[in-house]
């Protein structure tokens, strides 16, 4: 059975034209880039000027498109599919920025300010920081702070892990400004602000063309209308389930589980040509029974994965009250499963996967990170485990 976004003539043609152009461009200097850690602002660029791939989500009034999420989630199982980290950075933007700073104003049914619109239609590189060196998976535990003053607030703190730092040009940041564990609030940053200094890419195992930073903070003043809707409104809108859609977190998980997806295809196409053309004693390696068994078992979680992945983005859409709970689901068994089947294709090209001639070695590099990325696959599994009791004992 077809998901909505596959039935769609426009949906499944633009996916196509991603698909088309990330093998065709993106695959350009792919291995370079990881190789060099490199982030490639041309080529990033080229997502926009030749596929008009930014704020494909945002209405038409935002420079946008008004395709919704679910296509830019599309869109990045596609990219995913060549080079993950330029998809991350891509993400970052797309849904972690743009999208959540759209929805922040959205769901409080507020006018957005003129000067968060402008930034919107101006697509310049972003992120979302709300990692701190204590406070991953424990967000009230952030200790970066926004002190009100006149004018505007005053932040002082260090983000940490923050996809496209060392290159944004604007970052939602989620800091302090109350004395509660959830007075926490959202707010609108842009670079170049005194007080605000990029730290340099960190040293990465995989996602090497995403870089990733420190953002630190030391009496940077941001104006009145760089908060992000209410004051104290950060927790809230983080973690508020609507009727019409899931918000932030699990939209982040499942992009996520959705460049899980991309990889495994990746990795499974590879393993698919490699062991129909490498032969040993006198076939092709895919007649053994060791290596059906490392196909036959990728293409069915490969598969069931992307099940999972397009129903859980339909329950998102709809506002179903499960859309949480599959969220997290989901992106614990895709990311699990593009694990699993990038290492299952290393092992079927054996010296040749363990090399960097072929791309499964860096394909596998960059699905770990994901599950450690937008809430760690245990906290998953705890997340899972108590929604589930809890139902149970209700």
């Amino acid at each position: 059975m077809s998901s909505r976004f596959e039935s769609n003539d426009m949906h499944r043609a633009l996916v196509e034209s991603v698909r088309a152009w990330s093998h065709s461009v993106l695959a350009q200097g792919a291995s370079e880039r990881d190789a060099q850690a490199r982030f490639d602002p041309c080529i990033y660029r080229r997502m926009d000027t030749d596929l008009g791939l930014m704020g494909i989500a945002l209405p038409d009034s935002l420079g946008g498109l008004g395709l919704g999420i679910g296509v830019t989630i599309l869109a990045i199982e596609a990219m995913s599919e060549v080079d993950p980290g330029m998809a991350m950075s891509y993400l970052a933007q797309e849904v972690l920025f743009s999208y959540q700073l759209y929805e922040t104003w959205a769901s409080e049914g507020a006018e957005m300010p003129q000067r968060h619109a402008d930034t919107l239609r101006r697509r310049p590189v972003t992120g979302l920081a709300m990692t701190e060196p204590d406070a991953g998976t424990d967000i009230l535990a952030m200790r970066t702070t926004a002190v009100p003053c006149e004018g505007g607030f005053v932040l002082n703190g260090t983000k940490q892990w923050i996809t496209n730092a060392p290159v944004g040009e604007a970052f939602l940041v989620y800091a302090r400004t109350g004395e509660g564990r959830r007075d926490i609030s959202l707010f609108l940053v842009e670079y170049p602000c005194a007080g605000l200094e990029r730290g340099e890419a960190e040293p990465k195992m995989g996602m090497r063309s995403s870089p990733t930073g420190m953002l630190c903070f030391r009496d940077c003043f941001v104006p009145e209308d760089a908060l992000a809707g209410r004051l104290h409104g950060g927790v809230s809108s983080m973690l508020r389930n609507l009727s019409s859609m899931l918000r932030n977190l699990a939209i982040e998980r499942v992009a996520l589980a959705a460049q899980s997806c991309g990889i495994a295809k990746a990795c499974l196409d590879i393993m698919c040509d490699y062991a129909s053309s490498r032969r040993a004693f006198g076939r092709p390696i895919a007649e053994f029974g060791q290596i059906q068994r490392y196909l036959g078992e990728g293409f069915a979680k490969w598969r069931a994965g992307r099940r999972f992945l397009y129903a859980t983005l339909e329950d998102i859409l709809d506002g179903h009250c499960r859309a949480s709970l599959d969220a997290d689901a989901v992106k614990l068994f895709c990311t699990t499963a593009a694990e699993e089947i990038s290492r299952c294709a290393i092992q079927v090209l054996g010296a040749n996967g363990y090399s960097c001639g072929y791309a499964v070695e860096r394909l596998h590099r960059d699905a770990i990170l994901l599950s450690i990325g937008g809430g760690t696959n245990e906290a998953l599994q705890k997340n899972i485990s108590r929604l589930l009791t809890h139902r149970r004992a209700q």
